[in-house]
Order: C-alpha cells, then structure tokens, then sequence
C-alpha cells in the first residue's frame, strides 16, 4: 500500500474522530437533534468545499503544467530551428511533472546557446566593421539578427582572420610607400599640394584609408615622384656632362671644378638650378673663345672616327673640320657632329669593340709569331716560353670564332644600315682576308730567308768547314774530350797535347776541327793556322750539310780545301800541312786511298787549325 492511501485512511479515520467527537460535544450541550442536522451539515460542506478548492488548485497546477510542457515544446523546436540543431526527443512513461521539467531544462540550454551565438556574431561583426572602415571593404555577407549556425561563425572568422592580414600587408605597404613618397619629396624639395598628398604626409597613419583606390594613388604618386626624379637626374646628367665637355675644352682649373663639386653628385633641385647656371656661364665664356673650344671638339671628333674607323672620304665629308672661320655657326656643327658620332658609336657599340678586339688580338698574334722565330726565347728561365705558346694557340683558335661572330654582326648591321660596313673605307670581312694573306706572304718570305741563310751557311760550310757541337748529358762546362789522331804519312803527324786539338764548347759537347785546313799554294811557305769555326753556332740541320758536304768534296780538291771522310771512332781529325807541294800531292793520294777504302755514317768533322 502505498504512502498516499494510508495517508487518506488516515484523514478519514481523522474526520471520523472529529464527527464522533463533535456529536459527543453537542449531546454534552444538548444541542438539540435538528440543530444536529444543520451543523453537521455545515461540517459536510466546510469539508466539501475545502477539497473541492484543494481540487481545483491542483487540476489548475495540471493545466499549467501541460501549458509550461506545450510552450516549452515550441520553443525548443524553435530554437532548434535557429540554431540548426535536431530537435530534441522526449522519454516516454513519464510524469507531467517530470516531462515539464526535462523540455525546460532543454529549453533553457539552447538559450544559452543562441545568446552565446548572437554574443559571438556582434563581436565579430563589430570587428569587421572596423575593416571595413579601414579597408574600404564591402561587409561579409551574413544576417545580424539571425542566430548563426557554427559553421557560419567559423567562416566569419576566416573572414575576418584574412581581414586582418590583408589590412597588415596594405599597412605595411602603405608605411613603405609613404617613406618612399616623403623621401622623394624630400629629394625633389617638393611639398605637399593636393589634399591626398596632404593626407599621405601630414595625417596620422593609424587614421588613413587603406583602401585599394588609395593604395593604387600611392603607387601613383609615388611613380610620378620617381618620374621626376628621373627626369631631375637625367636632366642633371646632362648638364654635368656639357659642364664637364665644356671643362676640358675651355680647360678649366681643377681648384675652379673642386669648388662645383657638390652640385656633381647630388640631384636636387637646388643642384639643377646651379647646374643650368653654370652651364649658361660656360657657354658665354665658350663663346669668347670660340677657336679653343672648336679646336677642343675637333681632337674629340678625331678620336671617334679613329673608333669608327672611319675612311679619309668619310672624314672629309665633314668639310667643317677643315675650315678656319671659327664663328659660332662653325662651333654649332661641330656640336652637333660630335654628338652624331657619340649616338652612333653608341648605337653600335657592341660592333666597333668588336672589331678593336680583333684588331687587338691580330697585334698580340703577330707579336707572338714574331716571338716564335726568335732564338734568343729558348734561353728564357721565367717560363715565359709555355706561357706565350698557349696564349698564340689560343688566340689562333679563337680569332676565327671571333670573326665569324662579326660576320654575323656586319651582316645583320648591313641588312639594318642598307649599306656596306667600311672599316677605313674598306670591308672588313676584305680587310680581314688580305691582314692572313700578308701574313701568309710574310711567312713564306721569312721562310725563303732562311733558306737562303741557310744555303749560305751551308757554302761556309762546304768551304771552311762545319763545326758540329754535340749536345751532351749536363756536362760541366769547361770538360774536354781528347782528339784521336790517326798519321797519314812520314811528315805529318797527330798533335793531341796542342791547346788547338781541343775545344770548350759552351754547350758542354766537343767541337772538331777539320781535317784538312786551307792550303797555300806556294810550297816554301809555312801556312798559318787558320781560326777555326767553332765559333758558330750549331746549325739545326748540320747533319745533312756535312752530308751534302762528303758528297760535293769527295775527290775535288779544286775549291782550296779537302774534306776527308771522318773514321769510325768520330773523332779523327788532320793536324798538319805538307811543307812541299810534292809532299801535298802524297797526302792527297793518301787522303783519296783512306776516302775509298773507309765510310762512316757521320757527318764529316771539323778541321783543326794547328800547324806541324
């Protein structure tokens, strides 16, 4: 049984008790049994009455309780509907009580959630407010007085995060513009004029306007400062290279330039201002000495034609460089032909250098060549020698790269121009071609030179004979080698202890004598030694002379000397002269028996000067 029904067993048993109790009472009063009645009847209804009130408060509390339950119910699927959530789902077997208070509490959460939402949402809206204001940027697209859903908030905030970094890069390109605009303004001594400029320069930079349209004004003004600047610089350039030009020609002291030398570095306005004056100061002073100053420009327009290579037609073509009236109508063509000659070197710089590098490396090249024939570069110990025979190879390798590199150049400057390219008043391509055909020709006569040189020594050779230095193996200088000597008959004998029998050579080897010296004719006089050869220096081919040599003397003792072939030990030389003629003529036929009779695969050796 339950705690309420023994509740009510009991408030009956109590009303029970208490209807005893009062009918006791009135019998004790004796109260009589109609009155009885009428009070027990009012007891009935004072009791009736009093639950039927209790149970209409509490049928009342039912009715707001099912009402609280119906509301609460629409305004939870409302506020689910705002907030974009499913709609919460209620237990079943519950009380009303019970039921009530569940969707309340839901209620009251999603409340919660809406308010923090809207909090959210007006945070941030005030801050994209303030970007737009700044950033001069349309709002993000969302409705303030709706109930954003998370996903929403989430991008407004990406919105915003991006915002932000942009209005960080325009600031802090905003802060570099204008240090960049009140540099030049500075530069160019300009102040502010417009009401933007003003705002640029003047205002705080927390308050301007980073919008895109004043970012662009910005470049723009900042384009337009750099413009004049330019035109400022280049103008200045200008005036400091007539001031310069019109230094030199009316030469100019150097105290009198130091004194200017502020206004030839900076280009501000002040400078341009100084700039133009003394220009105007230079060219009335230049009109006073109009013949220096057109002799001046002459010795320029000398130079550029040399750079220009320019022919003698085409340098007198300019009939003004020869004329003596020197007026200013004189001196105002010279100007104005000094400065065609600049532009058009300039124009074809790349050209003219070229070529003055190919002219430069042909010099060098000849030099080199010129250097290879040289003997006297072997006794070089700097290792000059290694370093001069791979600058020639390289630059024989590369001049024709270098030419075909112009060809290529003339070509296109031809094609361009609609002319011939004349290096002095001739083709280069030509000038070039005939520069290898005189070197070729050079070439071959240095070549005939020497081999007339060398016919020549070779006649000495045939005549007095050859001196043959034989390389040795680093040996000391001042080392002998003794001369054998071999009699040919009775009267003449080897004299190896004389000082003539051997020779120093400076090369360290041994130089021969030959052996048969110049013969008198007369036979009662003693012939007088002779001075040998070895003096000379060795000739690269000696070998085939002495064999040419062997071959014209053998047998033919008419050109006053006689040649007799060396023996096998290389070193045999004659070291006296027959007294007599009869003794000649023995010696001779000596000399012809040992010739037949012996051959040696060596070159025949020199004759010695001693006399028996």
């Amino acid at each position: 049984m339950r705690k309420s029904e023994v509740l009510a067993a009991e408030a009956v048993s109590c009303l029970n008790k208490a209807l005893c109790r009062l009918k006791d009472i009135w019998e004790e009063i004796g109260i009589p049994e109609d009155q009885r009645l009428q009070r027990t009847d009012v007891v009935k209804n004072h009791i009736k009455n009093l639950l039927d009130m209790m149970i209409k408060e509490e049928e009342s509390m039912k009715k707001r309780l099912l009402s609280s339950i119906q509301t609460c119910r629409t305004d939870m699927e409302k506020l689910c509907l705002q907030l974009q959530i499913p709609v919460f789902e209620e237990e079943d077997g519950i009380s009303i009580l019970q039921q009530e208070k569940n969707i309340r509490t839901e209620v009251e959460v999603l409340m919660k959630e809406k308010n923090r939402r809207m909090d959210q949402l007006k945070a941030l809206l005030e801050q994209e407010q303030d970007l737009c204001d700044i950033l001069c940027s349309l709002p993000y697209a969302i409705a303030p007085d709706s109930v954003p859903s998370l996903e929403q908030l989430e991008n407004f905030r990406q919105h915003i995060a991006k915002q932000n970094e942009e209005k960080a890069k325009r600031y802090s390109e905003f802060t570099e513009l204008k240090k960049q605009i009140i540099l030049h303004m500075e530069e160019l001594d300009h102040l502010p004029e417009t009401s933007f400029e003003k705002d640029v320069v003047c205002e705080d930079e927390d308050s301007f306007c980073l919008s895109r349209d004043n970012i662009t004004a910005l470049k723009l003004l900042l384009c337009q400062l750099e413009e004049r600047k330019a035109e400022n610089e280049a103008t200045c350039e200008s005036h400091r290279e007539k001031i310069q030009q019109l230094w030199d020609r009316l030469q100019v002291p150097h105290e009198e330039r130091a004194l200017f030398n502020e206004h030839m570095v900076a280009s501000r306005k002040r400078n341009l201002e100084a700039l133009q004056t003394e220009v105007l100061r230079l060219e009335k002073l230049q009109l006073q000495n109009i013949r220096n100053v057109t002799e001046a420009i002459r010795s320029e327009i000398s130079v550029f034609w040399e750079k220009c290579f320019f022919s003698i037609d085409e340098r007198q073509d300019f009939a003004p460089y020869f004329s003596e009236d020197f007026n200013e109508e004189l001196l105002a063509l010279h100007d104005a032909e000094i400065q065609r000659l600049k532009q058009h070197y300039e124009d074809h710089r790349e050209l003219y250098e070229g070529v003055q590098k190919w002219e430069e490396s042909w010099r060098l090249y000849l030099e080199l060549e010129k250097k290879a024939t040289d003997p006297t570069r072997f006794t070089n110990r700097g290792g000059n020698l290694l370093k001069e025979e791979k600058q020639r190879a390289e630059l024989h390798k590369n001049l024709p790269k270098l030419e075909k590199k112009l060809k290529a150049q003339i070509d296109a400057w031809e094609g361009e121009q609609g002319r011939e390219f004349l290096v002095n008043g001739q083709e280069f391509l030509q000038y070039v071609a005939e520069q290898w055909e005189l070197h070729r020709i050079e070439k071959e006569k240095e070549k005939a030179e020497r081999h007339l040189k060398k016919s020549k020594q070779t006649e000495e050779d045939m005549l007095y004979g050859t001196a043959v230095r034989t390389p040795s193996k680093r040996r000391f200088l001042g080392t002998t080698t003794p001369v054998k000597s071999r009699k040919l008959n009775a009267t003449s004998s080897m004299s190896s202890g004389t000082s003539n029998s051997t020779m120093r050579s400076v090369y360290g080897g041994t130089v021969c004598r030959s052996p048969v010296p110049r013969l008198l004719l007369s036979a009662n006089k003693t012939p007088a030694p002779r001075t040998p050869g070895g003096s000379k220096p060795p000739h690269p081919r000696v070998r085939g002379c002495n064999k040419e040599n062997e071959v014209q003397f053998k047998g033919t003792p008419m050109s006053g000397a006689l040649q007799t072939p060396p023996c096998p030990q290389n070193n045999c030389s004659m070291a006296s002269v027959a007294s007599t003629y009869s003794e000649f003529l023995r010696d001779l036929v000596s000399t012809e028996s040992v010739q037949s009779s012996e051959t040696c695969p060596r070159p025949p050796t020199p004759r010695s000067s001693t006399a028996s």
